[in-house]
């Protein structure tokens, strides 16, 4: 029997679009947007290490500031680099149906500044019962221990809870784990998929 419905974040409950960033941010350097893309992709280790919280927001934007050659304060940066969350209605309005009859998780790859000016900011958050989120946790998708840590805190066994993530992989780590897991692809399928899961 299900108990909880634990959901990704990015291109689940909001899509974002990393591009919107690079298009902002290329007015205050001086370097085009492949430019800054092939800046960022280059040094991974900076992006993982925020996200994974081994990185500070203050040396994750040092670090960009040093690369980009970035003339914008860190407050001006921070409303930039977090300003890329559209919200996916049919998905918020899953959420609020869920409410109530399932535990509610969300589990998301996420740095401190997309939580705080993102995440925690959409109109669904309060409605979720536990968090988990990368940078708290030190351990990124697909590691095991941050499903672990969604399990603890919603008190479910593995075969208790399915999982909604956009990423095929990181659905297949949970499924490794004995969580039921949905590969989102879009909203339809999303309400069709997890209809047969609950009622399985």
């Amino acid at each position: 029997m299900i108990k909880a419905v634990i959901f990704d974040f990015g291109n689940v409950i909001c899509r974002f679009d990393n591009k919107i960033i690079f298009e902002k941010v290329s007015v205050h350097t001086g370097k085009s947007v492949s430019e800054l893309e092939t800046i960022v992709y280059g040094a991974p280790d900076l992006i993982l290490g925020y996200e994974r919280g081994t990185i500070s927001s203050d040396e994750f934007y040092g670090g960009l500031k040093t690369m980009f050659g970035l003339q914008m304060s860190k407050a001006e940066f921070i409303r930039v680099y977090t300003d890329k969350f559209t919200p996916i209605a049919e998905t918020f309005d899953l959420i609020r149906k869920l409410k109530g009859r399932y535990k509610l998780g969300l589990l998301s790859n996420t740095s401190e500044w997309d939580f705080e000016y993102g995440i925690r900011t959409v109109a669904v958050f309060p409605l979720f019962d536990s968090i988990t989120v990368s940078f708290q946790v030190h351990a990124l998708k697909p590691d095991k221990n941050i499903y672990l840590d969604a399990l603890t805190k919603l008190d479910v066994h593995p075969h208790e809870c399915v999982y909604i993530d956009d990423i095929e992989g990181f659905a297949e780590a949970a499924r490794e784990l004995g969580i039921h897991a949905v590969h989102y692809r879009s909203p339809e399928q999303l309400e069709e998929s997890l209809k047969e899961t609950l009622l399985s």
